[in-house]
């Protein structure tokens, strides 16, 4: 059996899941969603720009909020300056973080564009630079977020691990794609495997964990001491509890219709209380999730299309309740539950009219 827990210098890290951090994803809410479900044992927030947060600006500030109660806790930075990275590492040391993290992952071509983010992996001296004079800045442990390399021609991720291990990185996270694979690309997980083999610090396998047995892949196939989990926690926030529950030699945690649209209201009223009752900044984040939440769930295709269809919020929450309604029904093996409902027809935009409403009754019958 694989390992549960690994330590960044005296943080344990416990259960070994990781819960990545996703730009426009894992904000306050979606995090603390995450930890209301169970799971992972580090959180992480999403990336934030030093230039920004060294000079104390609103979003930025924003963004490296947390809990009190949620340790351990990653505040992750990105640039390509190693003075202003040093500074604003010396603000995420400030603001109470457990740990700082530096982006050399993100594909992005406005980060990479300004040789930050994943950019770096094609400039290992930069790299090296900004890992020390981070490490110089702050006293907290310092890690390292990569991808596998740059593109296929140079995938030097542990060459390059290794040397931030050797300017003091304490951990490091590496992607098994490339940036030029951007989201797609074949599978190949060697040079996370490669880094295990070389470094003395934990190596953290990442990259479509999306299920049990990709989790247990990860582990098989490269040693790693733990797994970071991106888009598989949108998909599927249970999944990091699954996994624990696996390690743990628990049962498997299924879960029903109820709880999947308790979960899902849970996040759109978090997000309406954070965007102060903005409705259409609230609109936009319960469209991101529900794509991703629905995915892989009966006619969740169609769910997403009314959603996007909504013209108000309230609109939106009365589709949610109509759509698990029949889910729940479908559950049931009432196998003509959507049809029935009239839940997948779904009228062009042009013709909708703003007081348009779901056939809820229709959709409990």
């Amino acid at each position: 059996m694989f390992s549960t827990e690994f330590t960044i210098r005296n943080l344990r890290i416990f259960p070994n899941v990781v819960l990545a951090p996703m730009e426009g994803v894992t904000d306050l809410p979606f995090r603390r969603l995450v930890r209301h479900i169970g799971g992972p044992g580090l959180t992480c927030t999403e990336f934030i720009a030093a230039s920004g947060l060294h000079l104390g600006r609103g979003k930025m500030w924003e963004t490296a909020q947390f809990d009190a109660d949620e340790r351990p806790i990653s505040v992750q930075i990105y640039g390509k300056e190693p003075k202003v990275m040093a500074e604003a590492a010396r603000v995420v040391q400030d603001l109470g973080a457990d740990i700082c993290d530096i982006n050399m992952g993100c594909p992005s071509k406005k980060v990479c564009a300004h040789s930050g983010g994943s950019a770096l992996m094609r400039d290992p001296k930069l790299a090296t630079a900004i890992v020390r004079s981070v490490r110089a800045a702050i006293e907290i442990p310092l890690t390292v977020k990569m991808r596998s390399g740059f593109d296929a021609e140079n995938r030097n991720a542990d060459t390059l691990a290794y040397q931030c291990q050797e300017e003091g990185a304490e951990a490091v996270t590496i992607h098994w794609r490339t940036r030029a694979d951007r989201y797609s690309g074949e599978r190949q997980v060697d040079r996370i495997a490669a880094a295990v083999d070389r470094l003395q610090i934990p190596v953290v396998g990442n990259g479509d964990i999306i299920d049990l047995d990709s989790a247990k892949a990860m582990f098989q196939d490269t040693g790693c001491a733990g797994i970071m989990i991106g888009r598989g926690a949108i998909r599927n926030p249970w999944l990091p509890l699954q996994i624990t529950r696996w390690q743990a030699g628990l049962p498997h945690l299924t879960i029903e219709s109820a709880e999947k649209k308790r979960i899902m209201l849970r996040y759109f009223d978090a997000i309406y209380t954070r965007l102060d009752q903005h409705e259409k900044g609230t609109m936009g984040r319960m469209k991101m999730l529900a794509k991703h939440f629905t995915i892989d769930l009966p006619h969740g295709k169609a769910f997403q299309r009314h959603l996007l269809h909504a013209q108000s919020r309230q609109e939106m929450l009365d589709w949610v309740e109509a759509y698990f309604a029949c889910l729940t029904n479908w559950e049931a093996g009432q196998v003509e539950a959507f049809s029935d409902s009239a839940f997948l027809q779904v009228p062009p935009r042009k013709n909708r009219k703003k007081s348009d409403s779901p056939p809820v009754k229709a959709a409990n019958s």
